[in-house]
């Protein structure tokens, strides 16, 4: 790639030559650290560790005690190259992730990354995804794969972020957690958790928590109930049974987004139609799935995985009166209740083929959606359930067959090939249909095969080289195509699926400086879904002709001296319009060039953390991200900022108690940034601040029973 050939890599390059060469002279008698070269990785299924992965993957294990909230995923996630998860400090529209600049222009939710809890999808069929149900009090650890490979999840999958509950250990105990902190933020947990020596008994997890806040910004009160629990069985023929259970219920006000004006003169203001129409959301989910791991001989096994569940969601927006005398126009209150299961069935072969690993398997996901849209008020009151102004029934379903195959056709080198067939059905039924409304039932489909192959070489025992190719494929979701461009009624059923090539090639060590990792890709995506803008609450989209997404990721970890960690990582993205967008109606052109709005193009982080089993424990992060554009034309941005968080604490032991203690200040020194922003907002209403200094502190409790 000629990427490689810019001079902005040539210090990149360098280092990591510079730390091959200390493995190669190294004395071997020397300590070394083998802490992530000896975890293996269940993101790509190949049944590799760390090091001989040939994919851009990376893990974060769950703190040994509790040093933040614990309420966000950004709290327990951070310093993954090429990952952008943003607070939005508005709980009425969860987090804002992004991978490669790949759902960066979502204004709500997750697009474009699958996200799987306990290995059960937290992403619809068509893409739509959440974090809410994450629960970081029972979290054991989170794998992120960031690369070509995350393609063998099928649709809207430019990354995937997979999370995995703690399996009970040891004696029966119980652990209390309370945290509080700024702007009345409150919670508590408790924990129960329990091993199990018996097939017939299983080793427990069950977390329960509930947190409460007056938020940052005026109008950002929000309270959330969170219950999990995870059942472990392993029986007597080496199968084991895995049994996830959650729950999480919460109730946000919306303060929206403001304009820059606004946000220079008072970043904690909401605008004032937050308060006219009160905009807030409540939502409510229950899931429920089991996973089911066999083996069948010594050299096969089987997986399967079933779930089932179901969300409610009703959410006030702001959309005023004058603008709903439109017939065609679907009302200022959202309110659907969903319902969806799935299954994924997988067969695995190891050296039934010399050296050779096979995956087969498929994968079907279905959801049924009751949405219904009203007016937000009744004569003069306003921000209440008006008018019924539409109704209708949502189907979606996917049935992916997908298969893998490893093959070490060499001492150190080995192929990693999979194909996976990848396919959406929509169907949408009105049922609210007037003189002035016309029917707009319809349906579609998309469907791509989906290629994979990479290429590794082990060069020496700890240092791999690879390369490797996907296609990608990602559908818009229900809600993108929700509302057309011209602001006619029915579904945008013209918006097209977007597919992509994605190389990439990288480079592993594991040396007495630490356990480095560098990747250069490059994504060219056609036909990419990005905003046609947001006006009133609707946002709509189009298609991008041609994008451009291409960069590196240099990410470091080491064990300095005792308990002394260090983590690193630096990534680079540019991720621009490739061809001219021509103007439409009141759409203007986008020019070639242009660069794709909500993404930073270079992101820096460094994490220094002194964590013992018992005794002080100490950290502190710093954490660069570079101006993000608003729009697509650029016309205006967030600029780029620095922070540093810092977080002490005290574990001890009295007999059978443990007591932990923590205190933390996040923004030190008390940057005035933009947290995340809304693209191509109609009202020019792009930024959501982030908060200013801001602390927490806590206390846990631990007991066995």
């Amino acid at each position: 790639m000629s990427l490689l050939h810019n001079k902005r890599y040539n210090f990149t390059l360098a280092l990591l030559t510079y730390c091959i060469g200390q493995h190669l002279y190294a004395d071997p008698l020397a300590p070394r650290v083998e802490h992530l070269a000896t975890i293996v990785v269940d993101a790509t299924r190949t049944d590799t560790n760390y090091l001989t992965t040939p994919a851009s993957v990376y893990r974060i294990d769950s703190a040994p005690y509790n040093n933040s909230l614990g309420v966000n995923l950004t709290e327990a996630v951070q310093g993954v190259p090429s990952l952008q998860l943003n607070n939005r400090q508005n709980y009425a529209q969860d987090l804002q992730l992004s991978m490669r600049g790949f759902g960066a222009r979502s204004t709500f939710g997750v697009r474009g990354i699958r996200i799987y809890v306990d290995g059960i999808p937290a992403t619809m069929p068509d893409g739509q995804g959440q974090t809410s149900n994450i629960d970081l009090n029972s979290l054991d650890h989170v794998e992120v794969l960031t690369g070509a490979f995350s393609s063998l999840y099928g649709n809207s999958s430019g990354g995937t972020l997979l999370t995995t509950t703690k399996e009970g250990k040891g004696p029966d105990s119980v652990t209390v957690n309370y945290s509080g902190g700024s702007h009345a933020s409150h919670q508590s947990n408790v924990v129960l958790q329990g091993g199990s020596n018996t097939a017939s008994q299983p080793a427990y997890v069950i977390s329960s928590s509930y947190f409460d806040t007056q938020g940052f910004r005026d109008h950002s009160a929000a309270n959330k109930v969170q219950n999990n629990a995870k059942l472990t069985w392993r029986l007597d023929d080496g199968s084991k049974i895995n049994w996830i259970t959650n729950y999480t219920k919460i109730n946000a006000d919306d303060p929206m987004g403001l304009t820059r004006q606004d946000w220079l003169k008072n970043a904690k203001q909401a605008v004032s139609s937050a308060y006219t129409f009160n905009t807030r959301k409540a939502v409510e989910q229950l899931q429920t799935g089991a996973t089911w791991n066999k083996p069948l001989t010594d050299h096969q096994s089987i997986s399967v995985m079933g779930y089932v569940g179901q969300r409610q969601v009703t959410q006030y927006q702001s959309i005023p009166k004058a603008s709903q005398t439109n017939p065609k126009q679907a009302g200022g209150v959202i309110d659907f209740d969903r319902h969806y299961y799935g299954t994924d069935m997988r067969w695995v072969g190891r050296n039934l083929l010399p050296n050779t690993t096979l995956n087969v398997g498929v994968a079907l996901d279905a959801m049924n959606e009751s949405r219904k849209g009203y007016e937000n008020f009744i004569g003069n009151q306003l921000g209440i359930t008006g008018n019924l102004r539409r109704d209708e029934n949502n189907t979606l379903w996917n049935i992916d067959p997908y298969m893998q195959a490893s093959w070490q056709f060499l001492p150190t080198w080995r192929l990693d090939t999979g194909l996976r067939y990848s396919n959406v059905h929509y169907k949408s039924k009105d049922h609210y249909v007037t003189l002035t409304n016309p029917n707009d039932s319809g349906q579609t489909k998309y469907n791509k095969a989906l290629p994979s192959a990479a290429i590794s070489w082990q060069i020496l025992p700890n240092l791999m080289a690879y390369t490797s190719y996907a296609k990608g494929f990602e559908t818009p979701t229900f809600t993108e195509m929700a509302y057309r461009t011209d602001r006619l009624s029915g579904f945008n059923f013209d918006l097209l699926a977007s597919s992509s090539d994605n190389y990439e090639i990288g480079l592993k060590t594991d040396n007495m400086l630490g356990f480095f990792t560098l990747a250069a890709f490059q994504s060219r995506t056609k036909n990419d879904i990005v905003s046609a803008g947001s006006l009133e609450g609707r946002a709509t989209f189009r298609n991008a002709d041609q994008t451009l997404r291409e960069g590196i990721e240099l990410s470091w970890n080491k064990k300095l001296w005792k308990e002394l960690t260090a983590r690193a990582s630096y990534s680079y993205l540019d991720a621009t319009f490739n061809a001219d967008i021509p103007a439409k109606g009141s759409l203007t052109q986008i020019n070639r060039g242009t660069y794709i709005p909500g993404v930073a193009k270079n992101q820096a982080f460094t994490r220094l953390e002194w964590q013992p089993e018992t005794g002080f424990h100490a950290g502190i992060d710093l954490r660069y991200t570079d101006r993000m554009y608003v729009d697509d034309r650029n016309s205006d941005s967030a600029p780029s900022y620095v922070v540093t968080a810092l977080n002490i604490g005290y574990n001890y032991k009295v007999k059978d108690w443990s007591f932990n203690t923590y205190a933390r200040v996040d923004n030190l020194f008390d940057r005035h940034y933009i947290g995340s922003v809304i693209v191509n907002d109609g009202n020019a209403r792009y930024f959501e601040p982030a908060d200013g200094r801001n602390w927490s502190a806590g206390l846990s409790i631990s007991k066995p029973f």
